[in-house]
């Protein structure tokens, strides 16, 4: 078969933004809210739980996932699976960081912190049962915090059931901040999520067939490579997303 010349040319905005953002070793962090910022003023009733910390968490992370495939393409040995889970990973984290950015006033935007950080805490104890750990005399377990969060959200006066936020809304949702219909963001993230999950239809529908092999009476091996037209809108999504979150969170972080 003949090797699959892959253009990165579609990438190199976005891989090269990422790399920009590289600093000895470690990636550039967005700044601690300053005190009379927007940000700040969500995050004062917080304590702890600041939403603050958890949109510089998710955009860390997703620099980390774009950086990795930025290694991969760097390497030579781009298959067909791997760029689609990656972006998917930056997506999610981006789409999270602006989610949590926006809202129409502070008390949902403060709910939506807290959403996140009772399900981060939900999953912390059920790592700490499975894996039998018990906090030291000082510490909380995940139940207590998840607790302590429940009672903080009714002191700020949010009566809402604190639901885990799906994957599947933070994209809808984060669609609108950057002017994208959200049903052409979700139907590319769930190509991607097919991927990663290693489904089978997203083979069919976002690969490009380069050879086949008989493997029985009717049965065939087919090598795919990935479909660099489709694989590009998930980038071009992505960028902006990127691009969005540090806008915004420039935005609101700073003093007036």
């Amino acid at each position: 078969m003949t090797p699959h010349a892959f253009d990165i040319g579609y990438l190199k905005p976005l891989l090269s933004e990422v790399e920009n953002l590289r600093r000895e070793g470690a990636y550039e962090q967005l700044r601690t809210p300053q005190p009379s910022s927007s940000l700040a003023a969500d995050d004062s009733a917080l304590g702890s739980y600041s939403a603050s910390t958890l949109i510089r968490s998710s955009f860390t992370a997703g620099l980390a996932h774009t950086d990795a495939l930025r290694k991969i393409v760097l390497h030579g040995e781009v298959d067909p699976t791997s760029p689609w889970t990656l972006m998917r990973g930056a997506l999610e984290n981006f789409a999270t960081a602006t989610w949590l950015l926006e809202g129409k006033n502070r008390t949902v935007r403060r709910c939506r912190s807290l959403r996140l950080w009772r399900e981060d805490m939900r999953n912390r104890a059920q790592h700490e049962e499975d894996t039998a750990h018990v906090p030291g005399s000082n510490g909380r377990t995940g139940r207590e915090r998840v607790q302590e969060i429940d009672d903080l959200a009714v002191s700020l006066g949010i009566h809402a059931t604190l639901t885990k936020p799906t994957a599947g809304m933070l994209i809808a949702e984060a669609a609108i901040s950057i002017g994208v219909e959200p049903r052409h963001l979700t139907a590319v993230w769930r190509a991607a999520s097919g991927f990663a999950h290693g489904r089978y239809w997203p083979n069919l529908r976002f690969s490009t067939a380069r050879d086949a092999v008989q493997d029985g009476p009717d049965r065939y091996l087919v090598a795919l490579v990935i479909d660099e037209h489709q694989h590009r809108i998930l980038t071009r999504h992505t960028h902006a997303l990127l691009r969005h979150v540090q806008d915004r969170y420039a935005a609101r972080a700073t003093a007036p």
